[in-house]
């Protein structure tokens, strides 16, 4: 499996395409978290990003052009299937129009979720997000503030403990 700086350069690939073409990802989540100095561990990239209606073949074909596949089926959390057709990939999306989508790079075993304007307002999130250099390139990375609200309807959701340590975590980083 490779390490995290393949995945890491792979994510910023990723995530400079979606800008590119007019989208504004912004990391969430425990990578987001890895980024503000937490030792929280986790298998995945997720980002927030505005619904997708007009673009959604844009972003597929970013996700396919680096390699990556449309989730189909996840049990307990693993990726066990996933759509190989980018057309038969937005096709899918249009029908089902989720709240989130699952990107999976086989040969990399990385995953990198993203959820459409869920559970708040990407715009809102994107207007205070930082843009944190990495290795002389930038990733825009949810506030702290944004990043305790979402992990706060993760706890309530879940009550999961690494969602209480990380509320833990980020309480601390506002002081």
């Amino acid at each position: 499996m490779p390490g995290t700086i393949d995945y890491l350069e792979t994510v910023l690939d990723v995530s400079e395409d979606l800008e590119k073409r007019g989208m504004t990802p912004v990391l969430i989540g425990g990578m987001a978290l890895v980024i503000l100095g937490s030792d929280r561990i986790t298998n995945d990239f997720d980002f927030l990003i505005s619904a997708p209606e007009t673009v959604l073949a844009e972003i597929v074909e970013v996700f396919y052009a680096h390699g990556f596949e449309l989730v189909s089926k996840l049990k307990e959390g693993k990726v066990t299937r996933t759509i190989d057709n980018k057309n038969i990939a937005v096709v899918r999306l249009k029908l089902d129009a989720p709240q989130s989508a699952y990107f999976y790079h086989p040969k990399k075993e990385l995953r990198i979720d993203l959820l459409f304007d869920f559970p708040f307002p990407a715009k809102e999130v994107a207007g205070r997000a930082t843009k944190t250099k990495i290795k002389s390139r930038f990733l825009r990375v949810a506030s702290t503030e944004d990043l305790i609200r979402l992990k706060e309807i993760a706890y309530k959701d879940r009550k999961a403990a690494t969602d209480a340590q990380d509320l833990e975590f980020l309480r601390k980083k506002l002081g």
